[in-house]
């Protein structure tokens, strides 16, 4: 089971969040996320917060082994030939580490005080699908390309007649949320969507974000299909249960 970290970029500093990310990549975490929005989720929402983008950069460049990404992009909030620009760049200052994680798109706010049109919830998923390619096309097109020729893309979300068929279609993760009973039914559902469009299955990697204190559930995603827990932690950043988990393995 590989196992990751979500540092929100809500209530904190740079540097706290540079020193988390450092340390979680020290004790052998599998992968490292900060998640794309503009203002917290929660608590104070008037708390300081930091863009995701640019610390992604950052990040890159502080770590060696994770692989590092956001949980997840917001498509809408960037023209996809530029985002495909901005990932293939942070993939060369990682080394190739980075993750492509795409959704698309929930948080009103951010949408209403950055001036993007927030729409329907099925309007946006209709714009994140059409951008896939578009996606693809631009990274072929850019010179040097990719590190290792190719970035994996992830897709976050549940919903299952569109998103977790876009998953079986493009991605190669999918990231979606517990419980397990709740993971293994969306899991089987873009299982009969790969069927649906000739993928196999074990091509895409099953992430799960979870709560720290869920990692005594760890058995029970495994059974429920998840290959990769990541877990989500706000500032003041405690990582003793991930580096426990880690020693264990």
């Amino acid at each position: 089971m590989k196992i990751g970290v979500q540092l929100h970029p809500q209530a904190t500093t740079v540097k706290a969040m540079r020193d988390a990310w450092r340390a979680a990549d020290s004790i052998g975490v599998d992968s490292l996320w900060t998640w794309d929005h503009f203002y917290p989720l929660y608590g104070n929402p008037d708390a300081e917060h930091f863009e995701c983008y640019t610390l992604l950069a950052a990040m890159a460049a502080d770590t060696k082994h994770a692989t590092i990404g956001a949980l997840v992009t917001c498509y809408s909030y960037r023209n996809s030939q530029l985002l495909a620009d901005m990932a293939r760049t942070i993939d060369h200052i990682s080394d190739g580490r980075f993750v492509l994680g795409l959704g698309s798109g929930w948080f009103e706010r951010d949408y209403k005080e950055y001036g993007y049109e927030f729409g329907t919830a099925p309007g946006r998923l209709k714009i994140l699908e059409k951008g896939l390619p578009v996606i693809k096309e631009r990274m072929s097109k850019l010179n040097p390309g990719p590190v290792k020729g190719k970035i994996p893309l992830m897709i976050g979300g549940s919903g299952e007649k569109v998103t977790l068929r876009l998953v079986a279609q493009y991605a190669d993760q999918l990231n979606t949320f517990g419980p397990p009973d709740n993971f293994k039914k969306k899991n089987d559902v873009l299982n009969e969507w790969c069927k649906k469009v000739g993928r196999n299955p074990q091509e895409i990697e099953r992430t799960v974000a979870i709560r720290p204190e869920e990692l005594e559930k760890a058995s029970e995603y495994a059974a429920a299909g998840a290959d990769h827990l990541i877990v989500m932690t706000g500032a003041p950043y405690d990582l003793s249960a991930v580096e426990k988990f880690v020693a264990s393995r």
